[in-house]
């Protein structure tokens, strides 16, 4: 067990109510164009009032109003505009935290939550956190989710916006439950955001919600793709709108929102850490959509499935943090670019991340950096076929998360996990961990699989833990013989179709991620209408010749059809004491069956089948990877032949449009050759 070798001096927290509010937090800085005050900044502090049914903390730049006890943000009076929120709405679908949950072999339930006993945790001028909780007893068994939850709602002085957090408390012995989903909930006004901004290539003027609605809008093949046959807007005439099409790998998921142009005014939902998320960095999630909403995703099933819905059973006590999240507003000077407040929400995600962890949240369930840990050290990666040498792993992704297999942080779902990137040297370093046990997990751009540090690793309160050099030793067993792809998890390098000229969306033409588009699935049969997709080695160019994925093919009369692919590639000998092996790497599954067979297009049963695999539903979530598999498949020398060779990939399933595979990597192996000096795998580190 790693323990840590050097503990820096600390004082134990006896409270947290000292806090530094770091300049650059202040938004009346002249070159930031931000914020709007009604008093001077002389007078600026946080004040809150208490009334009957509502809560109302003001600090001179805005006003949040929340309801009292159910703490749902009903108000946000910000530059002169009364209140950011839809105002048609009923209070309760204003700003609200929700979850989505169920007993065993019970229906789904969905909850806005409502806390039932409000508290003020910290009131002075520079500061105000407020507590609305909901306990849960016996009385309410299956009505209520059986957790205690306590929502957190904090405004700074000097600071244009707010944050939120929640703890989620399942004591021992409470009964079983799966929580499916929880997140933040924010519908603004849709007389006013009609621009909503992702990323910097991913941004655009939205449809509105009337136009989602017949007969404006057309459903699609689900309920949350629609086409615009007459929006209010007609330039977009034509297009697909569905939320999907927005989501974001965690990793990339910081900063989002929308832009009001009259006035120049930003709303924006601020992620500045993913400890709290579940899946590791590469989890995909809603953003903002159609509404205008925006959201913070904490936990959910979309892009995996049922993997990452955490599962509460035998009564076992849980505890957990989501956030803080940052709400954020900005507004610039009269005839300034609206789209200036993307540019600025950016810099304030920068400096959100850049204080993370918060010094200021009151909880005692959310450390302190100076209560938290840190892990350092250099990964390798040994492939003796590859190089004699050790091999740097460049922007390998280097993580803690709960002890585990072999992989299993991406469908880690109860407890923290840490990320960062190496460099192109291998080193890494993992900072403001929290303390606790954990494996060091890591997977690299490159090669395929997951490493795994065997030894757990304790992080205490100021720790600084070097594990020196590390090493990976990716599945290999001979030398390539051929390979279609890039080991990345994603099927992003394989030929995305164009859409079909009647479901576009325009943001995606000419876009790096083309994939998002909607139908994708069916331009399959269009380009392969009778006969299946067959790839030759040396001749194929899988950019161009190897579909995103392998789906089923539609028929005249709405079924389904399941696919086989063909791989022809030449073998110039065979080595008769030998075993070669087929790696593949699956970069998403939705309730398919691979089923893979050597020159034997009906060999009953077939030489391996993966079984049924995968929910995450990323073709029709238009994702381009979902949860990462890999299969290892031996071949004896007697399955193939000196010449020409086929291996048949079929995917068996064919009930829906949805059901497919997406590769990420093949790669065929030769035998070892147990003389050479490649097999090194015993080798030491000098």
């Amino acid at each position: 067990m790693f323990s840590c070798f050097r503990c820096a001096s600390k004082q134990k927290r006896k409270g947290k109510t000292e806090r530094i509010i770091p300049d650059s937090r202040l938004t009346s800085r002249p070159d930031r164009n931000i914020g709007s005050c009604s008093r001077p900044m002389s007078a600026l502090g946080v004040h809150l009032q208490i009334q009957d049914k509502y809560v109302v903390i003001d600090n001179g730049i805005l006003q949040l109003t929340l309801s009292k006890p159910d703490g749902i943000v009903t108000g946000i009076r910000y530059n002169g505009i009364d209140n950011l929120l839809e105002v048609r709405n009923e209070e309760v679908n204003r700003g609200y935290w929700d979850i989505n949950w169920y007993e065993p072999g019970g229906p789904e339930f969905f909850d806005v939550i409502k806390g039932t006993s409000f508290k003020v945790i910290l009131e002075d001028e520079n500061q105000v956190e407020v507590s609305f909780t909901r306990t849960w007893d016996p009385s309410l068994n299956g009505t209520l989710i059986p957790l205690n939850i306590d929502k957190r709602f904090i405004v700074l002085s000097g600071s244009s916006g707010f944050y939120s957090y929640a703890i989620y408390e399942h004591l021992q012995g409470w009964p079983d439950f799966t929580l499916n989903q929880t997140r933040i909930t924010f519908k603004l006004r849709n007389d006013k955001f009609h621009y909503m901004a992702i990323s910097d290539n991913r941004q655009r003027i939205m449809p509105m919600p009337e136009d989602r609605e017949p007969p404006r809008g057309q459903p699609l093949a689900f309920k949350e793709a629609v086409r615009l046959i007459n929006p209010i807007n007609p330039d977009l005439q034509g297009e697909v709108d569905d939320k999907y099409e927005y989501s974001c790998e965690d990793k990339d998921n910081k900063v989002h929102g929308w832009i009001c142009f009259d006035p120049p005014v930003g709303f924006w939902q601020i992620t500045p850490s993913d400890e709290f998320r579940t899946g590791g960095p590469l989890k995909q999630d809603l953003t903002s959509h159609v509404g205008p909403t925006t959201l913070a995703m904490f936990m959910g099933g979309h892009y995996s499935g049922e993997d990452l819905m955490p599962k509460f059973t035998d009564g076992e006590p849980w505890k957990k943090v989501f956030g803080p999240v940052f709400m954020y507003v900005n507004s610039g000077w009269a005839g300034t670019d609206p789209l200036s407040l993307w540019e600025d929400a950016k810099l304030q995600m920068l400096i959100e991340v850049e204080s993370w962890p918060y010094s200021f949240p009151v909880s005692e369930d959310f450390p302190n950096s100076d209560l938290r840990g840190s892990v350092s050290g250099r990964l390798l990666v040994v492939d003796w076929f590859l190089s004699e040498d050790y091999i740097s792993a460049d922007s390998a992704y280097v993580g803690l998360a709960l002890p585990g297999d072999v992989g299993s942080w991406q469908r880690e779902c109860k407890g923290y996990q840490f990320w960062s990137r190496a460099n192109s040297d291998g080193f890494f370093s993992i900072n403001n961990i929290r303390t606790g046990d954990y494996n060091l997990y890591a997977w690299v751009p490159g090669f395929i699989g997951d490493y795994r540090n065997d030894e757990t690793i304790t992080i205490t309160e100021g720790c600084d833990i070097d594990l020196g050099d590390l090493v990976y030793e990716p599945p290999r067993d001979g030398p390539t013989l051929w390979e279609i792809g890039v080991p990345d998890r994603s099927a992003a390098e394989f030929f995305v179709p164009d859409p079909n000229p009647m479901y576009v969306n325009k943001l995606y033409i000419n876009h790096p991620d083309k994939f998002r588009q909607y139908g994708l699935w069916e331009r399959y049969a269009d380009l392969y209408p009778d006969e299946d997709l067959v790839y030759t080695v040396g001749v194929s160019d899988y950019q161009k010749d190897w579909f995103y994925a392998q789906v089923t093919r539609k028929k005249d009369n709405n079924s389904y059809q399941a696919t086989t692919w063909q791989i022809k590639f030449t073998l110039d000998t065979i080595v008769q004491s030998g075993t070669y092996k087929l790696r593949l790497a699956i970069a998403s599954a939705t309730a398919s069956e691979l089923q893979v067979r050597f020159n034997d297009p009906n060999a009953n049963p077939p030489h391996f089948t993966t079984g049924l695999i995968g929910k995450d539903n990323s073709i029709a979530r238009h994702g381009i990877h979902g949860l990462y598999w890999l299969f290892n498949v031996d071949a004896s020398c007697a399955m193939l032949v000196e010449g020409d060779n086929t291996i048949f990939l079929t995917q068996a399933r064919s009930v829906s449009p949805f059901q497919g595979i997406m590769y990420d990597y093949i790669r065929l192996e030769g035998p070892s050759d147990l003389d050479s000096n490649k097999k090194k795998s015993s080798c030491i580190l000098c």
